[in-house]
């Protein structure tokens, strides 16, 4: 399959399966950071759209133990970047469809928590196709290194995703069977 075929097809088994109980432990987020050495360091995180498991809790649990959050915007010329962001604050609506902070302070997240619809056991991703988290931790690693961790459901694994050299993998995923 390519890369739209297996988009089409996650993108419905998702909606399918979507359910607001499936949820990642934070626990397991938590490990991998202390494993890294990366308490307290900047977490990149996003807000659930179009049937992502909701993060939010995790985010929430983060920012108790004083990890500062951020979350991506989209600016006019198709370019993201994270902004800070505490789960006390506002967001406005993107023209996605996808909350954004109305913060303007931009930082650069040492913790990427990724979205994704779809993934393989090399850790590859595929997104919803505009390489906005491929351009963005190209960006980010030209500025300091970022630990990328793919949040999804264990059924969004499949076989094999087709790559191109546009294509960055990640360094985890975790499901809700982690």
């Amino acid at each position: 399959m390519n890369k739209s075929e297996i988009r089409n097809k996650i993108s419905k088994i998702r909606k399918k399966n979507y359910s607001y109980d499936y949820q990642v432990n934070h626990n397991s987020i938590i490990k991998i950071i202390r494993k890294k050495n990366l308490e307290g360091k900047i977490i990149g995180g996003y807000y659930p759209y179009n049937y992502e498991i909701n993060i939010i809790p995790i985010l929430e649990k983060l920012e108790k133990l004083n990890y500062p959050i951020s979350l991506p915007k989209i600016d006019s010329k198709s370019n993201m970047n994270f902004l800070y962001w505490s789960t006390k604050d506002p967001l406005s609506i993107n023209q996605y469809g996808i909350p954004e902070p109305v913060s303007n302070k931009v930082i650069f997240p040492d913790i990427l928590l990724v979205p994704l619809l779809a993934f393989d056991k090399n850790l590859n991703r595929i997104g919803y196709g505009g390489g906005f988290y491929d351009r963005y931790i190209k960006k980010l690693n030209n500025i300091k290194k970022v630990l990328t961790i793919g949040i999804a459901y264990s059924f969004q694994k499949v076989k094999k995703i087709p790559i191109n050299k546009y294509d960055i993998k990640l360094d985890f995923v975790i499901t809700e069977k982690d």
